[in-house]
């Protein structure tokens, strides 16, 4: 193989040599070569995107503007008690592979010891191929704790032991974890009627890492829930106002958004399961909210015209404060009627919902305009087939502003997307009917302390998708341009987008 590059005599000993390498490459080509796991160059596939990973994305700070971390921990800053409770304490993710692979819910969920939940999911992981699971135990075993060995059964309690010895020193509380990933700011998700205690006292401590409020009103949007009522009582109390109709809603809630605003909230998120559109006059919507109260049953069309209201007046609110909006759509929330009986909500029973609502989107964006009240909006779809719609849809409603952004954005890709495929998918469409170079970029969506390698893994992604394009010769080997799309993408972006001092 060699000897056909060459064409000159050659000595013996430079035969035996030339014969031994011939044999080598040969056996490469048969069999493969395998590959190292998790090197530097990780998901980096491509000359290029190894630049821009390395030499601008790696070195960027974190701005996690979606997440549900509590203030409260954050504050008290206290020592995780074990990798376990770290893990999985509260992560459905982990949980739905792990019934996946036939484990016993007392492993899970149940009354099993730490160490015996942690060998079980241990013993799993090696079947999680292509899963990002894998992925990101990985990620944070090494970025956390240094740990390079795949994780596996045969291994589990020397990766315990070592990692529950290092989560009990002080630099790994909650407070030195967040800061040793290199984290400007978190968004937390809160309530309307929290009293936002926590926030408070961070903000006095002196904590580096800004911890602001987003404000997430979907109790009070969720009229078709038997704890609607309740929650209103709730509501009435944190706003003083008293709560008898939808006027009075409105009013309570933008109460609770100004007490947000002085906390420093820069952000609102609501979930729906598809975008409703149906308008109605607020006479209506009191008589709506009259009937709730009083025990009876509201129709569908009424539940959508209460939501679809009720929206359009919490957009011109955000626009009035220079809030973002974010909406989350798409989810079937606690598919098995047993699971939730016997464990309750988010604990891995939830899926993709396939409803069509790009025409109702459009409606909706529209009226927001005419009312003059269009926030900064990032629409999260749960179903892939919803990202084409929304950016097109969403495409029609960018304007000039003086950010240069498009304010009107498709979001990262999430829950059920944020795997390599999910994410790739989500910037061909991004690129393809917008502009790339204007996205805000990953977010966390996590309870736990040791996910921000969730942004490391985004971030090898798009280095490599961007590379990719270049190495095809799709778009000009600029360095130095693209070094700073990907450091937009990665934080800037998103501090311009929900416009957080930093």
């Amino acid at each position: 193989m060699v000897r056909l590059f060459l064409g000159e005599v050659l000595t013996s000993s430079e035969e035996i040599l030339l014969t031994i390498i011939d044999k080598k490459l040969t056996n490469i080509i048969k069999k493969g070569k395998p590959m190292k796991f998790m090197t530097e160059d990780f998901m980096l596939h491509n000359d290029f995107g190894k630049k821009l990973y390395h030499n601008y994305a790696a070195k960027m700070p974190i701005f996690d503007f979606h997440c549900h971390l509590e203030a409260k921990e954050i504050y008290e800053n206290k020592n995780i008690p074990s990798i376990t409770e770290a893990w999985l304490g509260g992560d459905h993710y982990k949980w739905r592979v792990m019934r996946a692979c036939g484990v016993e819910e007392k492993y899970i969920t149940g009354n099993a010891d730490d160490f015996e939940k942690f060998e079980k999911y241990a013993e799993i992981m090696p079947y999680l191929i292509g899963n990002p699971i894998y992925h990101w135990t990985h990620l944070e075993l090494k970025s956390f704790f240094g740990i390079e060995e795949c994780l596996n059964k045969e291994n589990a309690r020397e990766i315990y032991d070592k990692c529950n010895e290092l989560l009990a020193k002080d630099e790994f509380r909650p407070r030195g974890l967040i800061e040793m990933s290199n984290v400007a700011a978190v968004c937390t998700t809160n309530d309307p009627i929290d009293d936002l205690k926590y926030h408070e006292l961070l903000a006095e401590d002196g904590f580096k890492v800004k911890v602001l409020p987003a404000f997430r009103p979907d109790n009070a949007l969720y009229i078709e829930k038997d704890s609607f009522k309740s929650y209103l009582g709730d509501l009435s109390k944190a706003s003083g106002i008293e709560i008898k109709d939808f006027t009075d809603i409105k009013k309570a809630l933008k109460s609770r958004m100004d007490f947000f605003n002085e906390h420093g909230a820069k952000a609102s998120d609501q979930a729906f399961k598809y975008i409703p559109h149906r308008r109605c006059d607020e006479e209506s919507l009191n008589k709506a909210v009259q009937k709730k109260l009083n025990g009876e049953e509201i129709s569908l069309e009424e539940e959508e015209a209460y939501k679809t209201e009720l929206i359009i007046f919490l957009a011109k609110e955000y626009k009035n404060l220079d809030w973002a909006m974010e909406i989350h759509v798409g989810v079937i929330r606690n598919n098995s009627k047993l699971m939730f009986e016997k464990l309750g909500a988010d604990v891995g029973g939830d899926s993709q919902n396939d409803l069509n609502f790009a025409e109702n989107l459009a409606d909706l964006l529209s009226d927001f305009e005419e009312n003059e009240g269009l926030p900064r909006t990032v629409i999260f779809p749960l179903n892939p087939k919803d990202q084409f719609p929304i950016a097109t849809v969403g495409g029609s409603f960018n304007r000039a502003n003086p950010d240069g952004m498009q304010n009107i954005q498709l979001g990262t890709a999430w829950w059920h997307l944020d795997h390599k495929d999910g994410m790739i998918e989500q910037m061909k469409v991004f690129s393809s009917v917008g502009v790339l170079s204007k996205f805000i970029g990953m977010l966390t969506d996590s309870r736990s302390f040791l996910s921000y390698p969730r942004h490391e893994y985004f971030r090898r992604i798009l280095c490599n998708f961007i590379g990719e394009l270049v190495e095809k010769g799709e778009y000009p080997a600029d360095e130095e341009f693209l070094g700073k799309v990907v450091e937009d993408i990665c934080y800037n972006n998103a501090r311009k987008y929900i416009k957080i001092d930093l």
